[in-house]
């Protein structure tokens, strides 16, 4: 049987928590940090906590709350791969100066581990950016994925792929999270999205297509807008100064960080190969072609036009 399921992980006892108006709520299970968690069914509540100040001499008021000026700290959802094993990714994710807030590991069970609380920042992202945002890491929710990652054979990066019972894993947290801080299509995004000058992760070989047909998680392209695009490609223009300074400025609108000088340069390479990886995941070559630009186009215009 199907089960949608949540965790979110107990806030400290150092502030008070008191109920209150008609909010949703996830049910909150009590558990501590690194401990593994079992998944439980979204309960919807009709009591909101909150955290406030304890002050002697004072009472604080909630007659009035909650207002309406305010949303959720959490903008992103930013998968990961740990390019680990399962031993290594638990002690580098919980006793290094790196974290997420979830790892998923490569067990055909039913758990999934939380690191960090969805309330605090996990440092997964390093610098990052998207859409003028940087340092990620402060409005991000962190997924690891225990995954190999890639190795090198006659020259070629070869990606390890996710098995079955861990992509269901990965989608069923993500659309989870998505849906109670109701995050953008366009904010679930790969670490090769947000710093594709360094990272690679979660590679050629994560479903991100399957991600947004099945859960509808994630963005993606219409086929017809992309075939529309793919027809009116100007072959002969691709490689001058004006037509490169268009196709970055495409990719500036849809969120990437990218220089806008009209130069064709590795920097453009890698960010175009993390591109394709994520939406063009049988060629992530980094050169300039019809069908990547299409694919652009079409993103832009379902989001961003």
């Amino acid at each position: 049987m199907r089960q949608i399921f949540t965790l979110i992980l107990s806030i400290s006892l150092l502030a008070s928590c008191t109920p209150s108006k008609n909010v949703k709520q996830t049910k909150i299970i009590k558990k501590v940090i690194r401990d593994t968690v079992y998944l439980e069914k979204i309960k919807a509540g009709n009591e909101n906590k909150y955290v406030s100040a304890v002050l002697d001499d004072y009472k604080i008021n909630d007659s009035h709350f909650p207002a309406i000026g305010q949303d959720y700290r959490q903008k992103f959802l930013i998968l990961h791969y740990t390019a680990l094993d399962n031993y290594r990714s638990y002690n580098v994710l919980t006793e290094q100066q790196v974290s997420s807030h979830y790892l998923i590991n490569d067990i055909d069970d039913n758990t999934i581990d939380i690191l960090v609380s969805e309330s605090q920042r996990a440092w997964h992202a390093g610098y990052s950016y998207w859409l003028g945002r940087t340092n990620i890491n402060d409005s991000s929710i962190g997924i690891e994925i225990v995954n190999p990652g890639y190795r090198i054979e006659d020259e070629q990066i070869i990606f390890f792929p996710y098995p079955e019972y861990q992509f269901k894993k990965v989608a069923k947290l993500s659309k989870n999270i998505v849906e109670r801080y109701d995050i953008d299509p366009t904010y679930v995004l790969g670490h090769s999205d947000v710093a594709p000058q360094r990272k690679e992760d979660p590679g050629a070989l994560f479903p991100w297509k399957r991600l947004y047909d099945e859960y509808g998680v994630g963005a993606w392209y219409e086929d017809v807008d992309k075939y529309e695009y793919i027809r009116q490609f100007p072959y002969e223009r691709k490689d001058s100064e004006a037509f490169i300074l268009a196709y970055q400025k495409e990719f500036a609108k849809y969120g990437y960080e990218v220089p806008q000088d009209g130069i064709w340069s590795k920097k453009m390479e890698k960010l175009t190969a993390a591109f394709q990886m994520h939406f063009r995941p049988s060629n992530y070559s980094g050169e300039l072609d019809a069908e990547t630009w299409a694919i652009l186009r079409a993103l832009n215009k379902k989001y961003r036009d």
